[in-house]
Parts: C-alpha cells; sequence; structure tokens
C-alpha cells in the first residue's frame, strides 16, 4: 500500500471519524485534523492496517472469551474520484439505530463518485469523541487478538491484500452496516462472542483490541445475558453492544460507535428515571456500579487497575423496588396529588399493582383432572396469594384469576401450555385480550405483560420442594417465618410454583417477603366471596369499560374516590370479589352509615389525614427489603408517625363518639405505628432530606463506629488546622486562611508576586493570573488522609444505614396491619361519597333468601355520565327464587334492554361489596356469584360458555342463539332457557329477539315473565304514490314494560345509522313482503290443521264460515295463485265445500 494513502488514511479528522467520513484527499475535511498524539490516544497501542484507516479491519477473526479475539468482517471501501453527490439511503433504519442517529449521519455524508456510479456510503474508524472513562481505560490493551483455527499469515500479505481490495473496489457501503450482526465494520455485538476456546488451538492475530473496561463489560455480559446492563463510568451509566442499541431506541438518545462496541449514555442523576422506562417496556435492567471509590483505590496495591464493578440491582415490571428507584419525582410512594398535578410527567406511572404471577399445571392421569396452581407476590408490597383449582382445557377458571391479580409480569415454564392464555394479556384489558392471538393495535408498549420462562426442571416437584425447604430452613427471622409442616400441607401445584418463585426472586434480593406466613392468603374460596369470572368482569365493565379498557365508565371508576394509593388497591379488591359472609357485610354497611349520617368531626378530621399521604404500604415494603434511600425512609417515617400521634390525640373522640365496631377497631389500635416515631427521632432531618448519610444519625451513641471515624476525621482535620501556624511564619502572612476552589480544600492562596516566598518542595495544585494555589507537604500527606477517611465514613455509613433498616423492619408485618386499617377506612370514606350522589338507599341483603326487588334502580356508571338533570329512566326488577324467577325481555334493538340487565346485576355487586345502591328501595338476597353470556362474546371453540351456577345465582343471557339460522337459534335459545327455568332455578333475566321465546311463560307461568322495553310507533309503513314502503319511526321510553313485543324494528336502528334512504325503502319493502308471506303460510297451516280435526257438519260449517271471511277479508276468494301445497290441498278443500255452503 503506497505511503502516501497510508498517510491520508491515518489523518482522519475528529468530525470526520466520529461520524464514519471516509479520509481522502480529494474530500473535504470537516473540523481540524488530529494530532498525532490525540491519533495515538484514540487508537491505542493497534498498528495501523490499510482498513485502519477507515475502522474497517481487512481479516476476519472469529470472538473468544478467553483470549478476547474479536471477529473483524471485510469492508471494501470505494476509491473516491470526484464530482457526483449520491445521498445516503438506508431503508432498513441503519440495523436498530435509533432514528436520531441517522438524522445526524445524514448531515455528515462523504460523497464520492464511484467509478462505476454507485451510490456513496458512509464508513465509519470509531468515534474520536468520546465520553470519559477512567484514566486506565483511555489507552488500548496491547495484548492482541486472536482467531484460533486458521493459519498464520505475515502481516505484510495482510496489508498487501487489504491495498489490492482497496483499489480494486467499486462499491461504497453504509454506516448501518456497522450494527448487523455478525460485528462488521469493527463493531462487536454481544451475540457474535464465542464460548471460551483452547488456548492451546492455533490462532491469528486481529488488529483489533478490547479496551479493560470492554473486557470487563463482556465479562459481566456473559453472566446476565438476558438483562440491559447500565455500567457506572464517572458521572454516566453507558450502555454497550447491542443493549446500547435497544436503550437509544426506547430512551431516544444517541448511540454511537466508540472502539468496538456501539454505546450511549445517561447522567447519574436521572438513572432511575430510564430505568423505569426501559423497564415498562419490557425489558429487564441491570445496574452495574463501581465498587471503589478513587481516594481508597489511590492507596491500595492495584491504584493502576481497572475500577471494580459489580451488578448492585435487576429490575423487572414486578420488581421496582429499591434505593432511588422509588425517588426523584418517579416515586410510587409520593402522594397521588403529586402524580396528578403533573409532578412526574415525564416518568411512567405505576399501574395500580404489580404482581409477579408465577403458574404450574399437573395431569392426572387417572381422574383425567387439569389442575393448576398459582402464587402471585408483589415484592413492591408484600402481598402473597396462593391458589389451587381444577381446569379445563379452555383455562377459564385461570383466566378469571388472571383478570383479578392484573399481573405485571409472569413466571411459567417453558413447555407450560399457560403462555397462550396469558403472554399476550395486557393490564388494560386482560379479560378482552386474554385468549386473542394478538394485542390490540391501541394498547400501549408499557400496558404489555412480561413474561419470564425458566427450565421447566425448576417446576418439578422435587425440585421445587428441596428449593422450599433450603429457603424456609435458613429463615432468620424467628417468629415470623413460614414453617415447615405450613409449606408441606400446601399443595403439589403451589409448591410447584413457590420453587421457582423463590429463585427468582433471589436473582432480586427480594425473597424475604415470602419469609412470614402472615402474607400469604388465599386468592378465592367459595365462602369468601361472590364469583365474578372473567365475562362478569368484562360484560358487566366493573374493573376497565369495553371501549377503550380505561377506567371512565366501569363500576370502579363510580366506586373509587379514594385518597391513598394504598387504599385505591383495597377498592380494586373490594369491587372484583363482593362479600358473601352476612356478618361482615352488615358491618362494612354499619360503618358506611354512620360516615354518612355522623354529625361528630372526629371522622371528618380522620378523613382529612388521609390527604396527600405517600404510599405508606409501598415505602415500608422497600424498607423492609433494606433498599430504601434516605428521602424515602424520612417520608415514610414522618408520616407514619404524624398518623400515629393525631391519631391517638383522637382516642378519646373516638371512643366517646362512633358506635360502628368496624370503626372502632380499625381506629382504636393506634399502637401499631409507635415504631415509626422511636425511629424517626433518630435521624437528622435536613440531612435524610438532602441524602447525606454521613451527618444521618443526630446521635451516635448507638453507633460506635461511625463515633470512631468521626474523630479520626476531626483529629485530621485539627492537625490541617493547626498547620496554619507554620505556613503563616513560611509566607509571613499572619491573616492567611485556607481557601476553597472547585472542591479543592485547604489551598494556599499565594499572590504572584511574592511568589518567590514560597518553598520549593511545596505542590502547585491551581493558579490564575493574580494568585497561585499551593499544598505543603504536610497538607498533600493530611489531605490524602482526610479524603481516604472521608469515603471509609461513607461506606461505614452504608453499613450502619443497612442495619438501621434492618431493625425498622423487624416491626413491618406490625406497622403493614396498621396501614391495612388506614386503607380500609380509605374505602369506607369512599363508600361514603357514593352514597351521597343522590337517590342511593342502604340495600336490605337477607341472607337465605332468593330475590330480587329493586325499586327505581339505575345504572351506576350511565347514570353518573348523564350527570345531574335525572335522565336515566329507572326500572323496577321483582325476581322470586320461588316465584317469578326468569324474566323474558324483548324490544327493539337499542332500547335498553342490555343497560336493563347489566344495571341489576351491577347493582347487586355494590349492595354485597357493602356499598349503598342507585334505587329507592333495594331488597336482595344473598348471591354466591352473577354469570354473563352478552352479545359475540363467543368463544364456544374454546368452551368458555359454560356457567357454575346454582338456585343461588344471578344468570345473564343477551342474544343467545345469534349468529346461526333462525330456526337452530331458536332451538338453542329455547332449550337453554327452558333449562334453567326447570333445573337449575337460578334467577335469570333473558334478552332476546325470539317471539317464540315468549311462549315459556305459558308453559311455566308461576316462574317466567315477558316484558319488554316501551316505545311509540310514530311512524308506521305508509305506501307511498309509487309504491315504496317507508321504514318505520321509534322513539324510545326506555321503561320496563310487562308483555312482549312484537317485533324488533331493526329498520330503525339502520336509519339511526344513516343507511342510504333507497336501501331503507328497499329494505322495507322486502320486509313487508316476508312478513305477509310468513303470516299467510301461519294462517293456512292453521286452516288445514282445523279441517283435518273436523268430525261433524257443524264444525265444518263453523270452519267454512271462517274461512270465507279470512278469504273475503284478504280479498282473494280463490287460492290459486298460491304455490304452497299445503295451500293448494285446502283451496281444493274449500272449492269441493263452497258449493254446499252456498
Amino acid at each position: 500500500m503506497p505511503k502516501s494513502l497510508k498517510k491520508s488514511c491515518s489523518a482522519q479528522t475528529s468530525i470526520s471519524r466520529y461520524f464514519g467520513g471516509l479520509s481522502s484527499s480529494t474530500v473535504p475535511q470537516f473540523g481540524t485534523n488530529k494530532s498525532p498524539a490525540e491519533q495515538q490516544l484514540s487508537r491505542g497501542k493497534k498498528k495501523l492496517s490499510p482498513g485502519d484507516g477507515f475502522g474497517l479491519p481487512t481479516k476476519r477473526a472469529k470472538l473468544s472469551v478467553q483470549n478476547l479475539p474479536v471477529e473483524d468482517l471485510n469492508c471494501e471501501p470505494s476509491s473516491f474520484q470526484s464530482n457526483t453527490k449520491t445521498p445516503v439511503i438506508s431503508s432498513r433504519g441503519a440495523a436498530g439505530l435509533c432514528s436520531s442517529t441517522l438524522e445526524k449521519l445524514k448531515g455528515f455524508t462523504c460523497s464520492t463518485e464511484a467509478g462505476d456510479g454507485a451510490s456513496s456510503k458512509i464508513c465509519d474508524g470509531g468515534s474520536s469523541i468520546r465520553p470519559p472513562q477512567d484514566v486506565t481505560e483511555q489507552h488500548s490493551n496491547t495484548n492482541k487478538l486472536h482467531q484460533p483455527g486458521e493459519e498464520d499469515e505475515e502481516e505484510g500479505d495482510v496489508e498487501e491484500k487489504g491495498g489490492s481490495r482497496f483499489a480494486a473496489s467499486k462499491q461504497a457501503f453504509h454506516f448501518s452496516q456497522f450494527a448487523n450482526s455478525g460485528g462488521r465494520g469493527g463493531v462487536v455485538r454481544f451475540a457474535d462472542l464465542s464460548p471460551p476456546s483452547d488456548s492451546n488451538a492455533p490462532s491469528k492475530r486481529s488488529k483489533k483490541v478490547f479496551t479493560p473496561l470492554e473486557q470487563q463489560v463482556i465479562q459481566l455480559k456473559q453472566q446476565h445475558p438476558d438483562a440491559l446492563l447500565a455500567v457506572e463510568c464517572g458521572y454516566k451509566y453507558r450502555f454497550f453492544g447491542e443493549d446500547a442499541e435497544i436503550a437509544a431506541k426506547e430512551l431516544n438518545i444517541f448511540c454511537h460507535l466508540d472502539h468496538n462496541f456501539m454505546t450511549c449514555s445517561i447522567p447519574t442523576h436521572r438513572l432511575f428515571v430510564h430505568v423505569r422506562r426501559l423497564v415498562s417496556h419490557g425489558h429487564k435492567v441491570g445496574v452495574v456500579k463501581q465498587t471503589e471509590t478513587s481516594a481508597i483505590k489511590a492507596s491500595g496495591a492495584n491504584k493502576s487497575a481497572l475500577f471494580a464493578r459489580q451488578l448492585s440491582a435487576l429490575y423487572t415490571k414486578s420488581t421496582l423496588v429499591g434505593e432511588g428507584i422509588l425517588t426523584d419525582h418517579v416515586n410510587p410512594v409520593c402522594s397521588l396529588g403529586a402524580v396528578e398535578g403533573g409532578v412526574c410527567g415525564d416518568v411512567v406511572s405505576d399501574p395500580p399493582d404489580s404482581f409477579l404471577l408465577c403458574i404450574s399445571e399437573s395431569w392426572d392421569k387417572v381422574k383425567k383432572q387439569l389442575t393448576v396452581g398459582l402464587v402471585a407476590v408483589q415484592p413492591s408490597t408484600g402481598d402473597v396469594l396462593l391458589d389451587c383449582f381444577p381446569d379445563d382445557a379452555s383455562r377459564s377458571e385461570l383466566e378469571g384469576r388472571v383478570l383479578k391479580i392484573n399481573p405485571v409480569e409472569i413466571l411459567h415454564c417453558v413447555q407450560s401450555h399457560v403462555f397462550a392464555l396469558v403472554a399476550l394479556a395486557t393490564t388494560a384489558d386482560k379479560a378482552t385480550e386474554s385468549l386473542k392471538a394478538a394485542t390490540p393495535s391501541n394498547t400501549q408498549a408499557d400496558d404489555r405483560v412480561r413474561v419470564e420462562k425458566r427450565d421447566s426442571a425448576q417446576f418439578e416437584f422435587a425440585s421445587a420442594m428441596n428449593t422450599a425447604t433450603e429457603f424456609y430452613c435458613h429463615a432468620q427471622e424467628k417468629g415470623v417465618a413460614l414453617a415447615l409442616s405450613s409449606v408441606a400441607s400446601l399443595e403439589s401445584p403451589v409448591i410447584c410454583c413457590l420453587g421457582p418463585l423463590i429463585q427468582y426472586l433471589q436473582e432480586f434480593n427480594l425473597e424475604r417477603v415470602l419469609r412470614s406466613e402472615s402474607s400469604f392468603r388465599r386468592l378465592s374460596c367459595e365462602s369468601e366471596g361472590m364469583i365474578l369470572g372473567a365475562a362478569t368482569l368484562r360484560n358487566l365493565e366493573i374493573l376497565n369499560n369495553q371501549t377503550d379498557g380505561g377506567l371512565k365508565g366501569s363500576l370502579l371508576w363510580v366506586l373509587d374516590h379514594t385518597r391513598t394509593s394504598f387504599g385505591k388497591r383495597l377498592m380494586r379488591k373490594w369491587v372484583s370479589q363482593p362479600l358473601t359472609d352476612p356478618q361482615s357485610l352488615s358491618e362494612r354497611q354499619d360503618a358506611v352509615q354512620e360516615i354518612l349520617e355522623s354529625p361528630s368531626l372526629t371522622l371528618s378530621s380522620i378523613k382529612s389525614l388521609l390527604s396527600h399521604l405517600p404510599d405508606l404500604e409501598r415505602g415500608i415494603c422497600s424498607i423492609y427489603h433494606k433498599k430504601c434511600s434516605t428521602q424515602e425512609f424520612y417520608l415514610i417515617s414522618s408520616g407514619l408517625s404524624r398518623l400515629g400521634l393525631e391519631l391517638q390525640a383522637l382516642l378519646p373522640a373516638i371512643q366517646s363518639q362512633i358506635s360502628s365496631a368496624l370503626l372502632r377497631g380499625l381506629l382504636l389500635d393506634t399502637d401499631l405505628l409507635a415504631p415509626a416515631h422511636s425511629h424517626l427521632k433518630v435521624l437528622n432531618e435536613k440531612a435524610a432530606k438532602s441524602g447525606n448519610k454521613t451527618e444521618l444519625f443526630s446521635d451516635l451513641s448507638g453507633f460506635p463506629v461511625l463515633q470512631e471515624r468521626r474523630e479520626q476525621i476531626q483529629t485530621v482535620i485539627n492537625e490541617i488546622q493547626d498547620h496554619r501556624k507554620e505556613v503563616r511564619l513560611t509566607l509571613k502572612t499572619p491573616a492567611l486562611d485556607y481557601t476553597s476552589v472547585s472542591g479543592q480544600e485547604f489551598l494556599i492562596e499565594v499572590k504572584n508576586s511574592r511568589s518567590s516566598t514560597v518553598p520549593p518542595d511545596w505542590v502547585k495544585i491551581s493558579s490564575t493570573k493574580a494568585v497561585g494555589r499551593y499544598h505543603s507537604p504536610l497538607l498533600v500527606e493530611r489531605y490524602k488522609k482526610l479524603l481516604q477517611l472521608r469515603e471509609q465514613l461513607l461506606l461505614d455509613c452504608q453499613k450502619e444505614w443497612t442495619n438501621f433498616l434492618d431493625q425498622f423492619g423487624e416491626h413491618y408485618h406490625t406497622m403493614k396491619r396498621a396501614i391495612s386499617h388506614l386503607a380500609t377506612m380509605d374505602c369506607l370514606f369512599s363508600l361514603a361519597e357514593v352514597a351521597k350522589q343522590g337517590d342511593y338507599c342502604r340495600p336490605e341483603v337477607c341472607e337465605g333468601q332468593r330475590q330480587i326487588m329493586i325499586r327505581d334502580g339505575r345504572h351506576p356508571a350511565i347514570d353518573l355520565l348523564m350527570g345531574d338533570h335525572n335522565q336515566y329512566v329507572p326500572n323496577l326488577t321483582e325476581l322470586q327464587g320461588d316465584g317469578r324467577r326468569t324474566m323474558i325481555i324483548t324490544g327493539p334493538n337499542m332500547g335498553g334492554k342490555s343497560s336493563y340487565i347489566r344495571q341489576v346485576a351491577l347493582i347487586c355487586v355494590m349492595a354485597q361489596m357493602g356499598s349503598y345502591v342507585p334505587a329507592c328501595e333495594a331488597r336482595l338476597g344473598m348471591l354466591d356469584g352473577v354469570y354473563t353470556r352478552m352479545g359475540a362474546s363467543d368463544n364456544i371453540y374454546k368452551g368458555r360458555n359454560h356457567f357454575s351456577c346454582n338456585d343461588h345465582s344471578l344468570v345473564i343471557l343477551d342474544e343467545l342463539g345469534r349468529g346461526t339460522s333462525t330456526h337452530d337459534g331458536i332451538a338453542i335459545a329455547y332449550a337453554t332457557l327452558e333449562y334453567f327455568i326447570r333445573d337449575v332455578k337460578a334467577l335469570t333475566l333473558f334478552v332476546t329477539h325470539y317471539p317464540p321465546l315468549c311462549e315459556l311463560e305459558r308453559v311455566y307461568p308461576e316462574h317466567v315473565s315477558n316484558f319488554h322495553m316501551a316505545f311509540l310507533l310514530n311512524e308506521p309503513d305508509i305506501n307511498t304514490d309509487d309504491g315504496e314502503v317507508q321504514p318505520e319511526f321509534i322513539t324510545f321510553l326506555y321503561q320496563l314494560t310487562e308483555g312482549a313485543a312484537g317485533r324488533s324494528y331493526g329498520l330503525n336502528v339502520a336509519r339511526l345509522a344513516d343507511i342510504p334512504v333507497p336501501i331503507l325503502h328497499t329494505a322495507a319493502c322486502k320486509a313487508r313482503e316476508l312478513e305477509n308471506t310468513v303470516n299467510a303460510r301461519r294462517r293456512t297451516k292453521k286452516l288445514l290443521s282445523d279441517l283435518l280435526s273436523i268430525s261433524d257438519r257443524s264444525s265444518l260449517m263453523a270452519w267454512l264460515q271462517s274461512t270465507l271471511h279470512w278469504c273475503n277479508t284478504r280479498k282473494t276468494h280463490t287460492l290459486q295463485s298460491v304455490n304452497d301445497p299445503a295451500q293448494r290441498r285446502i283451496h281444493t278443500e274449500f272449492q269441493k265445500y263452497k258449493l254446499v255452503l252456498e
């Protein structure tokens, strides 16, 4: 290769090298040329090859782990000639580079004209503008990289071949090639790193060298291949390789090439803002921190080595717990008002729950029964749910539980069939989307559930049991650890979930939450609450609306007036699992009534205490995990202490003015908050709020290690202060004092005019035009010692802080119980707010009775959405288990039938959760479940239309039988409804457009009644002059009325949908024709049936007269135009007897 060309290749400008510009004497250079020193710094000790001038090694070398070879792909730059400039075009978006990167690259395109007219492209030789690193990381490793398994070649041969390729090449290339798999263009990807190779294998030298930092990153990435690693480098955190490309895309930050890896960076103070954004998109994020400080490292034996780093924290959607992750305006513990007020505008908001759900399945070959076990844990609050239940192939039982738990992350076996059910579920509307093969297009990425697959061996019973046994045997918390006997008593599928869950949480140091038996509770028992399946929660819009999956318009939206985050989570549980215990229900109703009617100011004072509280439940759990920052601890402990003191002051008023047993039990147990006050007194408020752990503890008598370290620091400071006398004598300046500039302390400032008085052994630290600043030899030594002691103090303070959190954590279960009481109070206040909305009444729920009597009932959500104008039409509902227990509801389309039956079901749900209901009067029996099948939400092929109801259930069926032929639909609907009437005997609301079903009222008059939604027929069908038939016009009255409706008036709905008028006219004419034909057939068949039953002359004469009257009415004395054989037969008989009659 000619030297002149080699020289031009090495003389890269900083900008062109940074953005991949090709160097050539014919190409304009951007910026100034780099000095030889700068070139040597950017390349380290790597020798230039022809390709190195372009950042493109000419030989491939497969990367290995131990001797760190890297794979360099061939790159063939074109020779540069002149004039024509062709834009850079990349259809793929630079193989994963973010758009902002590409836009910047387009502005720095090196334009050339290839000999064959090929378009010019960008080539990169590595970045010469790099973020600051460790000093030792600025230089490359001198070790060369080798490729095993290939014959060695002379370096000259390599250069010669590279030069020939360069001279012969006529093709340009894109910067986007650098990000392609295989490490093209000098970029190394973690996926290209091979497993460690045999050190004895033959190898070939490569021109690529990994820096010490890159070697360290490779080792960390091999230990945690599934996590995006944010590596602490000085004042920023950096991502490398594929992690950098992903982070740049998700965070919309700049990604560039630095040495061998793509990289991007974020500032340290914004770490957890970006961590939460990455986690919200489903990524697992690891934070790698430096484990050495500069002062302590400088005094050690390895002061010239790389800073030691290790993984300090891992985060996923369900494990966002830890120091810093809950502060700096990304805090789930911050008050709701701060979030709603826009303080946290740049942060992804937390879902109401952040459960991690683990699922296992077992198949009993003998019983042919599928059993599903699940354990759900919320590390941020300490809640643990477990359940074991039989299920079928449709997983309908599991679907209902997944909807109630609302997980953000699911842990399951790789071979599990559950993945098809839950992997694509979304927190916005799991019941709707959990069984679909794809998530709706409008679902945001941060709504998706993260799915973690684990090895199937972890889910085997023997392995899971061994894991659980070892975990609980080593539990150190006496009195709160889950006993092994309790673990052994759990069902096998539950244990198969518990084992993998323990292993998974141990990766995050969050397994402590599983040690307490008091945190465990069964998800669902039939004796504990009303059964609301997934279809019911979806169809009744209990947790989310069906329009956009949001909260507005749902029952939870109507009832949730809570003021705290922990109260909001509890309200969701209340709504999804109403009570079936009469005593608990009565206590809750009594508490709501007393809050509503009591004139006492005590309850108002307590309600005001709940305003602007942080998320205490998550806060104490963060303390329990020993991952709490000082700011968060002070926020939580001060809130708990204030609540405890103020409730203590209200004790006399509570005892004398409150009579509800539930309220008294919740408010009189104030001693639970006492530990918070005792721990708060130890802290220095100012230091806690600023995060200064060195000044955190106001009284050091309980911290002897910190007291000793403080004394050592003070001793050094006193020595430095005493040294001023000697300095003053030396400089002959009696008033001299130390100064501090830019973080440098104890500087001796001397005017330049008096610099001759400075001893030669003093060290000059800095200077200005007027003064110079120095350290004497004693100051250099003492100041170095002072820095070491200060950094050691930081380490000691961190250790004492962890011990302090551990001591506070001993009271975790006590304070969690107190916060649970506060959450219950918040929900009771919320239900009282609902009762104040007007025309709400306290329902009478009677145990053992099967009835629903609702006078002037209204739909809670629609009534609220329509405002205070009383526009919603109330209706009466009466169902008796021993009497008329089935209502068949007909009427026009859009007449309000579906809203009415939803209204009845929602009022029953509200009544059994202890709320007042929108009605003038309500007397209800205790229901064990509500079952719905509404509209077109069929999943028949998946077996999702079966009910497990009984005579104490409420069943709602809307338009059953649709989607098939008329006769089949009527047959299915008729048979199903008759089965519920005769066999199930459940309280049933049946909406239909099939008139034959109304005949069941005659068959079962004691149990069935027909109703329809009233309407006015304003414009009946009118024949116009041109023979067209006008469709009818309906006015809806939305009033439930006895009797069946004759028609559904579907053309009226077509008019409301703006169907073109000609189509409506044609449809009306066709509907009239079909109706006449059907009526004629029915009349003809009836006449024939009557004729065949005639046995005497008098009956015959009567039949003839009625037939003649019918014919005269129809203006047809013959039936010759009728083609139906039965009608022709009547015509024949009619003609035979007509003469006799005349």
